[in-house]
């Protein structure tokens, strides 16, 4: 009796997220709590459930995540990626509409490093000329 599982996985910043998509009532649930709990704010929900939302899917699936690094802004990313990838697995003719939508891009943007002889990446320190 195994249940159809569909896997995706997810970066943003350097948050990583393994998404497991499998047929039920819509609920999402993100390292053990469900996902409004999880997340606290209704913009990072929206954004989790993007993806199924654009398809028309979202009482057709339940998300099982599990998310390490980063904060939860790029966690939410990560998540959404995640299950964007995971359709896919699903079923390949959705492709177009994700990809339309922006969700198969991966957001590459990551902290620049610090420099030496600066006080932050790209901040010098404070110069009088005197």
């Amino acid at each position: 009796m195994a249940k159809e599982q569909n896997y995706g996985t997810g970066r943003r910043k350097s948050a990583i997220a393994r998404v497991w998509l499998v047929p039920g009532d819509g609920q999402v649930t993100i390292n053990g709590r469900n996902s409004r709990q999880y997340l606290g704010r209704d913009v990072l929900e929206i954004q989790v459930r993007s993806p199924l939302v654009s398809l028309d899917l979202e009482g057709r699936y339940n998300v099982r995540a599990i998310v390490k690094g980063g904060g939860i802004s790029g966690q939410a990313g990560a998540i959404k990626l995640g299950i964007s990838r995971a359709l896919l697995a699903v079923n390949d003719e959705f492709r177009k509409e994700l990809r339309a939508g922006g969700y198969l891009t991966r957001d590459a943007r990551v902290k620049e490093r610090k420099k030496y002889g600066r006080k932050k990446a790209r901040r010098g320190f404070q110069f009088v000329k005197r």
